[in-house]
């Protein structure tokens, strides 16, 4: 059993094996399990206590439906990003050191991994089209805040995300946060009770890691702390 497979037993090991897993099982998460995760993730700290998270859990029937929308929509080229679009999780271009993560990620990723070359813009694309499935996970999650403290609320947000992502893996599950979903945050909105003055952040995929597909041993390194951090003082 790798460290990964392991249920963590400390906040310190839910860090070290939190993963983005791209390949899950078919395995049902329980209900109870899911509320429970949340409710741990709502004690997040959120600016003056104002929680401006909201989030849209699909599983079953309503994850399948909202798929094949998806799809749908991938299909016929109806993305929805557009520049006015109060949030935008990438700039239109990169810049350095961003530009060289990003691009050593991809190519972890797709070619060293899956076996796509950088101009195979057919096997980018299916394995894209995965995202939209919530990459076979039994749960997708749609995490939504108020655009009103807009800024702060994403912050705030980001707090949330952490900590259901951590409490997953003491629960012994795995996740995967997905940007994805805003291209199309309008099929998002036919299909979910989501208002006017809410702004979809991401999408979540909630289950159980498929050990045995290429892209568990996908493990994204990180930078050392004297590569981000400055000490001042004595």
């Amino acid at each position: 059993m790798t460290v990964a497979q392991r249920t963590a037993a400390s906040v310190s090991d839910a860090l070290r094996t939190r993963r983005s897993v791209r390949a899950f099982r078919p395995t049902p998460v329980p209900r109870e399990v899911i509320e429970e995760l949340l409710a741990l993730a709502s004690r997040a700290a959120s600016n003056s206590n104002v929680q401006p998270w909201r989030v849209h859990v699909v599983t079953g029937d309503a994850k399948r439906r909202l798929t094949e929308d998806l799809w749908a929509a991938l299909d016929a080229g109806r993305r929805d990003r557009q520049p006015g679009y109060p949030y935008q999780p990438a700039p239109d271009a990169w810049v350095e050191p961003f530009r060289s993560r990003r691009a050593e990620f991809g190519d972890r990723l797709y070619r060293r991994t899956l076996g796509v070359e950088h101009d195979d813009a057919d096997g980018r694309d299916r394995h894209h089209r995965r995202n939209y499935a919530f990459f076979g996970a039994p749960v997708g999650m749609i995490l939504t805040v108020s655009a009103h403290p807009l800024v702060g609320a994403l912050v705030d947000a980001g707090q949330f995300l952490q900590g259901l992502m951590l409490a997953a893996r003491e629960a012994g599950l795995d996740t995967c946060a997905q940007a994805s979903f805003l291209d199309f945050h309008r099929v998002l909105r036919r299909h979910l009770p989501i208002a006017d003055d809410e702004i979809v952040v991401c999408g979540l995929a909630l289950g159980h890691a498929d050990h045995d597909h290429p892209l568990d041993d996908v493990v994204t390194p990180r930078e050392p702390v004297s590569a981000f951090a400055t000490f001042h003082g004595s």
